[in-house]
This record gives C-alpha cells, structure tokens and sequence, in this order.
C-alpha cells in the first residue's frame, strides 16, 4: 500500500521530465517555417505568414506584416493571383510562392514616356508604338480615342494596390480596376471608381464593338479597339498595353453602352 504513491509520483515525474524534453524538438520546426513550404490560406499565422505578407508588399500589394493570413492580407492575395494569371482561390501554393519571390524580386522599370504620341492611325484596330503606348485608328468615336489617351497619361505609373480609388483621378499609382477607372473616367464613361467586382455588372452584358471590359473578384482588364490594357502586362512590357490578348476564362465580359 505504502508504494503505491511513490511509483504514482515516478511516474508523473518521468511523464513531466520527457514532456519538457520533447519542446526543443518541436519549436525549431516551428521557427524554421518558409513560404513555400505549405500552402497557406486565410486563418493561418506564423512566420510563413509574415514572409508572404514581405513579399506582397515587394511586390506592390500593401498589407500589414503581423504573421496573420486575415481579411486585408487574402484582398492582397486574390489581387497577387489576379495579375498574375493564377488561380484566384486566395490560397498560396507553393507554385504560387514561386511566383510571388519572382515578382516580389523584380525592379520597377524606368521607362521614358513619348512627349507626343501619335492621335490616330489609319484603319479600325488600334496599334503600338515602339515606346509601348497606344495608337487610336482614325475611326474610333472620340469617346474610344480618349479612352486611349487616358490609357496613354498612365500606361507606365507604378503599380499600387488600391490606386486609383479616391476621389481624385490624379494618384502614386494604379491597380488593374484602378486604372481601368482612370482611363473610362477621363473618358466620361464612368462615373467613380471600381472596384475588379464591380466591373462584373459594369454597363451592359457582352463584348463590345470598341470597349470591352472583363472582370472577376481578383481581377479585371479591358480590351480597347483590339488591345489590351492591363496592370499584368507590365510585366512583360514594362507598360499597361499589349496587343496579345488573354483569356476571358473566369471572367465577366461586360462594356461601356453603345461601345
């Protein structure tokens, strides 16, 4: 009767002693955590977090570093995978994180501006000139050619997560809808800023004959007289105009009425 105690407190002990020792076992591999390890999502925290939200912000999508995949962090995130062309989950693969480094690494490119392009050019498709700005055909209502113009005044700012939005046309910089904003409301077919979800409903369904809008919640590009104008193209180009398209899968095809 009298060892029954003792072996009940040995044993509680050794359980406590071992409980201790397992700790330092666990808490690197906590510690060592790196984005591109796992694939995150809204909820988790952690210093994987902390280094995707690093990254969003190299990469021009501003958010808070606090090591919590929250609500502001997964708007960065969706827009991130909008631009890029990936998947628009709010989830960050390894593949995705990959990505994010490659962007989050690249230099903003100085590019000089044309003092004076080009008005117009002959015949229904717009064109580019070799400085990366766009060329209205000579056929375009003036609504389109100044849709162009306004394209043209911003096709080389920076990109900037939220640009675009104020009451003020002029900003630092533009996101995908803010610049699409900017452009259809120097144009006067657009009152106010939207948002990527809101070009989902913006003017009347379908693609139009010289404007043609397409968006999800991510976001969201438009194609003017036969070229696109898209903050993802800077990539490549160093400017918001390509003359490829891209594919409308996963988007809303909207456009301006009576363009």
């Amino acid at each position: 009767m009298s060892d029954r105690p003792r072996c009940a407190r040995n044993r509680a002990a050794l359980l406590a002693a071992l409980s201790v020792a397992a700790l330092p076992l666990t808490v690197p591999a906590i510690a060592s955590a790196e984005l591109g390890d796992e694939t995150l999502k809204r909820g988790d925290r952690g210093a994987d977090v902390r280094e995707l939200q690093r990254g969003l912000n190299d990469a021009g999508y501003r958010t808070s570093v606090d090591g919590q995949f929250g609500r502001q962090t997964l708007k960065r995130v969706r827009a991130f995978e909008g631009n890029e062309q990936l998947r628009v989950d709010g989830k960050v693969t390894p593949p995705d994180a990959e990505v994010l480094e490659q962007a989050a690494a690249e230099p903003e490119q100085e590019l000089p501006t044309e003092e004076a392009p080009p008005a117009e050019t002959p015949g229904s498709k717009a064109t580019l000139t070799d400085d990366g700005l766009a060329v209205a055909p000579a056929d375009a209502p003036q609504e389109v050619q100044d849709v162009i113009a306004a394209g043209n005044e911003i096709a080389k700012s920076p990109y900037l997560y939220g640009g675009g939005h104020g009451e003020e046309l002029e900003d630092d910089g533009y996101d995908c809808s803010g610049s699409m904003s900017y452009a259809l409301r120097k144009a006067g077919l657009q009152e106010g800023a939207l948002a990527s979800g809101g070009y989902t409903s913006f003017g009347d369904s379908g693609r139009g004959e010289w404007i043609t809008t397409r968006a999800n919640a991510g976001h969201s590009y438009m194609m003017v007289a036969g070229l696109r104008f898209d903050t993802s193209a800077r990539k490549q180009t160093g400017t918001r105009w390509a003359d490829e398209p891209r594919s409308g899968r996963g988007y809303v095809g909207r456009h301006p009425e009576g363009f």
